[in-house]
């Protein structure tokens, strides 16, 4: 009998990932986007949960932009903590497994080395305060959840950073991009990937997954060019000189601690994850 996964934000960036990764393992894959599912309404949420009855659900649906949350916080809350409390409600009284995709937000930035698991979390906008509830929403009504913390996502699906340097490079000469902030690139791939190999497992907790290394989003543009044949000049900025509506953590490396602890496979370099990104455009 293969195993029933439900997806939620199977429209999105990483949902459309672990849409296609999933169904090539094998799983019976059921994919929801907000037309299908709306995970605000928790009626509608039980019923599409209960009549299916997953195994595993991958919650990976959220209201993830930053600047937007700011001004709409009831909105964010809405989506990213009692959506969360929705599905983990449901998926509990199914017996299904639960991944929650969430986020390097949840810190605020201020550390000089990886944050761990462990590490005291303390948001600095809406956005990571409303996950960061979702998190707590999790652990409070879930028994085998997986909190799978990530950073800087990008693929072949959605808008994201790299595509967006990408399509500036082909209009630009030169390109100014942030160079004091510090995080881990993540390919969607590598991710799902990540969370294929959890889901396996019953090493529930809280993981940090991201590719391995660090860089800043200048450092990171300059990878980007690199892998092509564009000649592009990148010119190092401060966030001072971007301002930005929501503060962003200034520095908000992940470290792998659970990864390595449940001997999990390690996560590959954002370097060659990028450049194996952009080899298969």
């Amino acid at each position: 009998m293969s195993q029933k996964v439900l997806i939620t934000g199977a429209n999105g960036q990483l949902g459309k990932e672990l849409v296609e990764l999933f169904t090539e393992k094998g799983f019976e894959v059921y994919g929801f986007g907000r037309d299908k599912m709306d995970i605000t309404n928790q009626a509608q949420v039980q019923e599409v949960i209960s009549n299916i009855k997953p195994n595993i659900v991958l919650h990976s649906a959220a209201h993830t932009q930053v600047d937007l949350a700011e001004s709409e916080p009831e909105q964010a809350f809405s989506i990213n903590a009692y959506g969360t409390r929705n599905v983990a409600v449901a998926a509990e009284a199914v017996g299904a497994k639960l991944v929650y995709v969430s986020t390097d937000y949840v810190f605020d930035g201020t550390a000089d080395e990886p944050y761990n698991e462990f590490s005291p979390t303390s948001p600095l906008g809406v956005y990571g305060k409303s996950k960061l509830a979702g998190e707590q929403f999790v652990r409070d009504l879930h028994s085998k959840f997986f909190i799978v913390r990530t950073s800087w996502v990008y693929g072949k699906h959605g808008a994201n950073f790299v595509k967006t340097m990408l399509k500036l490079g082909e209009e630009r000469k030169e390109i100014s991009v942030v160079a004091d902030q510090i995080g881990c690139p993540t390919y969607t791939l590598d991710l799902a990937n990540a969370i294929l190999e959890l889901v396996d497992t019953e090493k529930y907790g809280v993981y940090h997954i991201s590719n391995s290394g660090s860089c800043s989003w200048y450092e990171f543009a300059k990878a980007i060019f690199k892998n092509t044949d564009l000649d592009i000049k990148v010119i190092p900025c401060t966030t001072l000189d971007f301002p930005r509506v929501a503060a962003r953590p200034a520095y908000s490396v992940l470290e792998h601690m659970s990864l390595k602890l449940n001997n999990f496979t390690p996560m590959r370099n954002w370097k060659e994850g990028l450049s194996n990104f952009i080899k298969h455009q």
